[in-house]
């Protein structure tokens, strides 16, 4: 019995199955890749933002499904004082957080660039306050800022003698507003020290070499060479930094829980008051859908920042 091979030409002119010309097609293959994200990010982000945008135009209680009130909602909050004052703390405490955490962020990143000794060891130190669990960082904050037991009234009283009587820093409402603030500085310097030292890493030496042989400051080396360099970076963690501080809700609550009189709301726990502890879902859904614009505004003005600072970079290359 003769038995019939094939050469090696009928096997090379033999094409590949279905699938795997299907594997072998880059586009399908890129989202056989990416559905797994898209699919965590449709299940815990998609839903739950699209059913507090119909909640926004919904009378929904707590026990009781409500039912489509168009923009009734939002014309009340236009005339809520509680919801205008927490839309203006919520600027107030982004803006000057924001700029806390990027003016000593930026100051620290510079400083851990250079070398010295336990640098890593330093490095991985500045890293807790941002890895402590954001509860534990409230609480401590709580007993630091305490009227009766706040370890700066014992050392403004009984140690340095320059005050007579405690500070109630929770007590007033810009005290209050002003110790949140430095809370937040406190747990978000780490975040935004890291990412733009990793930035600061990418910066070839080379570049400070040649400046240094041109006579150029330490100045004017930060000047023309580390800013520019860093923009990119800087947008970036710029929009997360906005994003993660105007939609802050733990430390705030944990802190204050929105006291003294409102005054420390911030959009995000007020949407918690009035939605599940006062149980008007409806009403709070609206507030919390009312940060969205705030949201896209930051990161569209980053990332057109970004893109002006490329196509800057473009024309000067040119």
């Amino acid at each position: 019995m003769s038995v019939t091979t094939l050469s090696s030409p009928v096997l090379a002119r033999r094409q590949p199955n279905w699938l795997v010309r299907l594997f072998d097609y880059k586009p399908f293959l890129v989202a056989m890749c990416l559905a797994p994200a898209i699919g965590l990010l449709a299940v815990f982000l998609t839903y739950p933002l699209g059913l507090g945008i119909w909640l926004a135009f919904t009378d929904t209680t707590i026990g009781r499904k409500g039912e489509f009130i168009g923009l009734e909602n939002f014309q009340y909050l236009l005339t809520d004082s509680l919801w205008w004052n927490a839309v203006f703390y919520s600027v107030v405490y982004t803006g000057i957080a924001t700029f806390g955490k990027f003016a000593l962020g930026f100051w620290l990143a510079l400083l851990l660039n250079n070398h010295f000794p336990f640098k890593s060891l330093l490095r991985a130190i500045i890293l807790l306050p941002w890895i402590v669990p954001t509860v534990l960082s409230a609480l401590a904050f709580w007993w630091i800022y305490d009227p009766q037991f706040s370890i700066i009234s014992y050392l403004l009283v009984d140690v340095l003698h320059w005050r007579t009587s405690n500070v109630d820093f929770l007590g007033s409402p810009w005290p209050a507003r002003f110790s949140l603030i430095a809370a937040n500085v406190w747990r978000g310097i780490p975040f935004v020290a890291i990412s733009l030292l990793a930035g600061l890493q990418t910066i070839s030496p080379s570049l400070y070499e040649a400046a240094m042989l041109d006579g150029a400051s330490a100045w004017q080396r930060f000047r023309y060479i580390t800013f520019p360099m860093m923009m990119p970076i800087l947008a970036i963690v710029m929009t997360f930094s906005i994003i993660f501080t105007f939609t802050d809700f733990q430390l705030v609550y944990a802190i204050t829980r929105g006291g003294p009189g409102n005054s420390t709301h911030l959009l995000a726990t007020l949407a918690f008051q009035r939605g599940i502890a006062g149980g008007e879902l409806g009403e709070g859904a609206a507030i919390a859908v009312s940060m969205i614009p705030f949201l896209v505004f930051a990161t569209l003005f980053s990332y057109f920042g970004l893109a002006r600072r490329k196509w800057q970079q473009g024309e000067a290359n040119d």
